[in-house]
């Protein structure tokens, strides 16, 4: 098992966020969460990197190494790497500065220089725009941007904050395409998503939350056929 949260509480002063999240990712998944706005899911996220704090519960990274409490770069330096909602490029720096950005704990210069040609080759756009300012690129190269900025960390779990929003159906297509492409890597993954269907359609096994609430786990193949979830999130 590669992270295990168990029985986790996250509140902004008196409003609940989470309540009681259990869930685990194993070694080599794509694990997704599916749920409304507002459900909690980029809360959960934030707390695995260390951005927020729980009240209560536990974040347990390799079978034996609590993670509540530790610093974002200490998370990082662990191996996970969080891919947030919104992109969140810098908008001034070109193309190449901000992914160097991702390796700024890393000292191996050719291992570095290695994954830069890496991230060419998965995002051949962001090679071609290598020198180009980050603020000008489409959403959808910016979404690659933010998701190559986070694999220059070499992590061993790839948070995704609702990669899709926003994008259009092809680029979305696109993206999802490698993700798959990541994992098979061997980049373990959790994936946030409101596009419910090709979340599921991309994952191994899927969580649903509401309100604050994990409500079902099953297999992903299984949530795609389930009723509730076909009416709540899958358009019926």
């Amino acid at each position: 098992m590669l992270l295990d949260i168990r029985n986790l509480k996250v509140s902004y002063g008196a409003i609940t966020a989470l309540t009681d999240v259990s869930l685990h990712i194993d070694r080599g998944e794509i694990v997704t969460l599916i749920g409304a706005n507002g459900a909690g899911k980029t809360t959960l996220l934030r707390t695995i990197s260390g951005l927020l704090k729980p009240f209560t519960g536990s974040i347990t990274w390799e079978k034996d190494f609590p993670i509540q409490g530790q610093r974002p770069d200490q998370i990082v330096r662990l191996g996970i790497s969080h891919v947030p909602e919104g992109r969140q490029v810098f908008a001034n720096m070109n193309v190449r500065e901000n992914l160097n950005l991702g390796a700024y704990q890393r000292h191996d210069k050719e291992g570095i220089k290695s994954d830069l040609d890496r991230i060419y080759s998965l995002f051949p756009v962001l090679a071609e725009r290598r020198e180009q300012r980050s603020g000008t690129l489409s959403g959808g190269e910016q979404q690659m941007l933010a998701i190559g900025r986070a694999l220059m960390a070499r992590p061993q779990l790839l948070l995704l904050d609702e990669p899709s929003l926003g994008l259009a159906p092809l680029i979305v297509r696109k993206i999802f395409q490698i993700i798959r492409e990541i994992n098979a890597e061997g980049t373990t993954i959790f994936l946030v998503e409101q596009n419910a269907h090709m979340a599921l359609a991309t994952a191994n096994r899927g969580y649903v939350l509401q309100t604050g609430r994990v409500i079902k786990t099953a297999a992903a193949k299984d949530l795609l056929a389930d009723p509730e979830v076909k009416a709540a999130y899958l358009g019926g």
